[in-house]
């Protein structure tokens, strides 16, 4: 019923291009661009942010996505884990075909603060080795990747132990303020300037370069072949000057918005006109306080709605078979403990193979559906277990059938209980549902993280503060029907 449910909901009749975007402000910026040059191309077109490469590989494999800005050294080195001959040709093994470079690379790089580097002697990832009580502080992706720290620690026989994983602008954050000593860089990010680091230098050549490019599906180039020739427009057009410019923009005090700096360049650049389209997430702060929380309901109310017509049942179950009762509430129990990042990584494969979309609102309403079982479960199993045996006896003696006993008698007794358990739920749902962020699901923890992400603390309030107000008006409203319902006994 539920992969049904998400499959019905989660596709339109007319599909529109998707131009996928890792969740660090320089992807965001390319990504944008392709979105506007698609929409120049004649099509309806969206920008979706997601997670990390894997996700997007698999979210444009799967046909979630329809191109989004890559780098080669990261094709090489985590996608392919292979450095081919013929590049193209190994891409279009999978579906997948790439542009030519857009005309600037953005390598990794060690970076530290100038003024700490020059007092410890530091001006080349060797020098680390004499070294070993330095703070590390990395982004997740870059602790797992071979052609992240694990590779650089065995290629230069690094000792540090002291190793952080944290959020890219966080650790920018933390290197000012010295309580790290050491984060990756990307050679094109504005904070190198903004900060005044130095990048070390890579003297044993362990990074491969990392040329800016569109991965695209092949299916795109037939199905709209406009927008694949306004892709390959920026072919060789933004070089590394322009792109640290646009990043610092982005990062810099002013937060400019990704959407604007975006249009600005390709305007001129390439002479594109009529900049971001309307009503799109960047818009008016009231427009866009209007599609975060629709796309939050959007998540929320369906995985409420499928929970409580799954979990009342199994709750009952539980109730007249306490052998297998105790099965179904050890299940949810053990669902409940599983942290909600990983529950929703989870679901991304799962949903990719039941309705052919592992990104987007169908993984994030699966996880929030599991999430809501136990407490609706839970409550219905406590309130009917908690009616006095005296009532079902007399019942029974009147010779009602079970069924009728459950409808008639249980059931309406157990009723506040049971709202309880959704009221729970639902309150648990909202704040969670703001994890689907991270895949694309939208809704309020689509500011929350690009806030994050430019350690913009207005635009995470954006997020954070209607999210709080959704929560507390659920509560509220629930609380509201309780009080209806126990007067009404």
């Amino acid at each position: 019923m539920l992969p049904a449910f998400l499959s019905g909901c989660s596709r339109g009749s007319e599909k529109p291009v998707v131009i996928g975007s890792k969740k660090f402000t320089e992807s965001v910026i390319l990504a944008e661009m392709g979105t506007q040059l698609a929409r120049a191309g004649g099509v309806e077109a969206r920008r979706d942010d997601l997670g990390g490469t894997p996700a997007l590989w698999l979210a444009l494999t799967g046909g979630d996505i329809d191109a989004y800005p890559e780098y080669t050294g990261t094709i090489t080195r985590q996608i392919l884990n292979a450095d081919p001959p013929d590049l193209a040709a190994a891409l279009a093994a999978h579906g997948v075909r790439v542009s030519r470079s857009l005309g600037f690379r953005n390598n990794y790089a060690l970076g530290m603060r100038k003024d700490v580097a020059a007092a410890k002697g530091i001006a080349t990832i060797s020098d680390l080795r004499t070294h070993p009580a330095l703070r590390l502080g990395f982004i997740h992706e870059f602790l797992d990747r071979p052609d992240g720290w694990p590779g650089v620690k065995r290629r230069y026989e690094l000792p540090q132990t002291d190793v952080q994983g944290m959020n890219h602008t966080l650790a920018y954050r933390a290197l000012v303020e010295k309580a790290i000593d050491v984060t990756e860089v990307y050679t094109t990010d504005g904070e190198i300037a903004q900060f005044d680091l130095l990048a070390l230098t890579d003297d044993r050549h362990f990074f491969p370069a990392y040329e800016a490019v569109w991965l695209y599906r092949a299916d795109l180039e037939t199905r709209h072949p406009k927008v694949v020739a306004q892709l390959r427009r920026l072919e060789g057009r933004i070089s590394e000057a322009d792109m640290q410019r646009m990043n610092g923009r982005a990062q810099g005090e002013q937060k400019e918005d990704e959407r604007q700096i975006a249009g600005e360049f390709l305007h001129n650049t390439v002479g594109l006109e009529g900049g971001p389209a309307v009503g799109s997430i960047d818009g008016s702060l009231g427009g866009r306080l209007l599609e975060t929380t629709y796309e939050h309901l959007r998540l929320v109310v369906p995985s409420l709605l499928a929970a409580v017509l799954v979990a009342v049942p199994l709750g009952m179950v539980a109730a007249r078979r306490p052998t297998l009762g105790t099965v179904v509430l050890a299940l949810t129990g053990v669902l409940q403990t599983i942290p909600s990042l990983a529950l929703l990584l989870f679901m991304i494969p799962l949903m990719m193979w039941l309705v052919g979309q592992g990104t987007g609102a169908p993984p994030a309403i699966a996880a929030l559906f599991l999430y809501s079982l136990l407490p609706i479960v839970r409550n219905t199993h406590a309130g009917l277990i908690g009616i006095p045996a005296p009532l079902r006896e007399s019942a029974e003696a009147l010779g009602l059938p079970w069924w009728a006993i459950l409808w008639r008698i249980e059931i309406p007794l157990a009723v506040p209980t049971i709202l309880a358990g959704v009221r729970t739920a639902a309150v648990i749902n909202v704040g969670t549902a703001t994890l689907g962020g991270f895949i694309g699901a939208g809704g309020y923890g689509r500011p929350i993280l690009r806030g994050i992400d430019k350690f913009d603390v207005p635009l995470m309030l954006e997020g954070a503060i209607p999210a709080a107000v959704m929560a507390l008006a659920i509560e509220a409203f629930f609380g509201l029907i309780e009080r209806l319902v126990s007067r009404r006994r």
